[in-house]
């Protein structure tokens, strides 16, 4: 099968989208299908990329680590007739997501479009941010999801959240698997070692982007707040982002700021070091569809302390494989952070393989054949269409 992939963002940008779309790509193409990416160009890209077409973009767009793609070269038509494909599978609802729309349709190939982010927790990184922006966002995703073959939602939760919003296309839940075998290995104690963490430490942690709408500042609070309580513990931050100052402001007020470690970004090895360096993992995100660090972490063994939310929910089962705290209040989930920090080892063995059979559940062998099962029924109910346009 020869599928096109249109996304905005790809590596080696670090985010749950390019990370999806490449897990996706790797698996596929290790089965046998072609896969043509068209991405914005993103530095430093690698030089011997393989099916991947890269389009010019404005680099780091108002302050963000996203690209924005510019005019659409001529070119991109002519090497996507050549490439034939048989499934155009959109990721985003706007740029490069109008060109998936377009070139679908002149193509007459199924369009499938998955849902991997909540827009309207992401205005603020455009110009002129209100509500009524983000009333346009909301209508633009619920528009351009109408207008596919089908939707994909990572998970339950998101996808009842389009239906309520309006969406009539088709709905699939497919999570975006995780990789067992590669995040339940690393050395931890390795990497503590280089951030200066003692070995004995408890060791709170964070992946991801360091931006506003990961609700870090309540992160920051509600951590520095345990340490505080915790002699005996650290916190390890890995990412990059504009919030980082105010994630070290809130721990230089706690006056905590000396047991605080900051990795910057990091990607293949060393983040799955980083992971198992880690002994209880902390998230505090409400704009996850999914929420894909929360299945890393859960794959390398370490329990999850999280909000409850869209996303979230499906993954942190209460009391199982971490606790899932429904108030965003700094005392209950400082509460929660000390019920798994104060378990002795036979209870965070429990957690550590609780938190693994979990991951297990999202395996990316296990999103691939749902996700080409329902490529292939897309192409068969177009070709009966076409059969049954043909006799009348």
């Amino acid at each position: 099968m020869n599928i096109a992939m249109f996304t905005n963002t790809f590596i080696p940008h670090v985010g749950g989208v390019a990370n999806s779309v490449k897990a996706f790509t790797d698996e596929y193409r290790r089965r046998g299908h072609r896969v043509l990416v068209i991405a914005p160009v993103f530095e430093p890209m690698p030089s011997d990329e393989r099916d991947v077409i890269r389009v010019p973009a404005i680099q780091n767009f108002n302050g963000s680590d996203f690209s924005v793609s510019l005019t659409i070269p001529l070119v991109l038509s002519k090497k996507l007739e050549l490439f034939q494909p048989d499934i155009i599978h959109s990721h985003h609802p706007y740029l490069l997501g109008d060109t998936a729309l377009r070139i679908a349709a002149s193509l007459n190939v199924p369009l499938v479009f998955t849902h991997h982010t909540m827009y309207e927790h992401y205005t603020h990184y455009v110009p002129g941010d209100s509500p009524r922006l983000r009333h346009f966002v909301l209508e633009l995703s619920t528009g351009y999801a109408n207008l596919c073959d089908q939707v994909i939602a990572p998970s339950e939760s998101v996808a009842e959240i389009l239906v309520r919003r309006g969406v009539k296309t088709p709905i699939s839940v497919i999570p975006t698997g995780v990789d067992m075998e590669r995040f339940s290995r690393g050395e931890g104690q390795t990497f503590r070692a280089k951030m200066g963490i003692p070995s004995e430490a408890l060791v709170i942690g964070y992946v991801g982007r360091l931006a506003p709408e990961k609700n870090l500042e309540f992160w920051a609070e509600a951590v520095a707040r345990f340490l505080r309580q915790s002699a005996g513990s650290q916190a390890l931050v890995v990412g990059s982002g504009p919030s980082w100052a105010k994630i070290e402001e809130v721990f230089v007020r706690e006056g905590v700021r000396e047991r605080l470690r900051f990795s910057g970004t990091l990607v293949g090895d060393r983040l799955v070091e980083a992971y198992q360096a880690m002994d209880i993992f902390v998230f505090t995100s409400r704009s996850e569809t999914q929420g894909m660090v929360l299945l890393e972490a859960m794959a390398a063994g370490i329990p999850v302390v999280a909000l409850d939310a869209p996303g979230v929910r499906e993954v942190v089962r209460d009391g199982k494989n971490g606790r899932l705290v429904e108030e965003e209040k700094i005392e209950p989930f400082v509460l929660a952070i000390s019920s798994i920090g104060s378990l002795g080892p036979k209870e965070r063995a429990s957690l550590k393989e609780a938190a693994q059979n979990t991951a297990r559940e999202f395996s990316t062998a296990k999103s691939a054949d749902q996700a080409l099962a329902l490529y292939h029924q897309l192409l068969l109910e177009r070709k009966q269409t076409s059969a049954h346009a043909d006799q009348h």
